[in-house]
């Protein structure tokens, strides 16, 4: 029997917020997060019993980051004017800022394995399965997701990242 949609969106909300996170940046996690599990709550009916929700709400969490990321492409950039710095009060992370940018610099595939093995524990088979390709090709990119951020983030080395 299948749990109460709240009690799925307790139990991996915060994960899909972090993958979220990783693959739109802060500021746009948020849509993207709740775009997911409005598609979410309108598909769980048909989700299968056994299904493994956590690797179902990531799917829908990289379907709807990457159309966060195409809007994102379509807006026009203001100019003539400075923009408005945004505050980093209240926000998660926020002084990690050279951790953030080091993970927006990486490919698109390796940024979404690292998110997706790292940050939501999926198996590499799964992330196959969101990403197109095969699970050597996703433990491939997440393991070259990692070397590039040892690399471009000189405190991870230190600070015991992901192996």
């Amino acid at each position: 029997m299948k749990q109460p949609f709240e009690k799925l969106v307790a139990q991996h909300g915060g994960t899909v917020l972090r993958v979220c996170r990783v693959i739109v940046g802060v500021h746009d996690a948020g849509d993207a997060w709740s775009e997911t599990f409005l598609a979410a709550l309108r598909a769980y009916p048909e989700l299968p019993d056994d299904a493994n929700a956590e690797a179902w709400l990531v799917a829908i969490a990289h379907r709807k980051a990457i159309d966060v990321l195409r809007a994102r492409k379509r807006q026009p950039v203001p100019v003539g004017e400075i923009p408005e710095v945004p505050t980093a009060l209240g926000v998660p992370g926020a002084r990690d800022r050279d951790l953030w940018q080091a993970v927006a610099a990486l490919p698109e595939k390796q940024r979404q394995a690292v998110a997706y093995h790292y940050v939501a524990g999926l198996a590499y088979a799964e992330i196959a399965g969101i990403l197109g390709g095969t699970s050597d090709a996703a433990r491939r990119a997440a393991a070259d997701g990692i070397k590039n951020l040892r690399k471009n983030y000189p405190r991870a080395a230190t600070e015991g990242a992901p192996s």
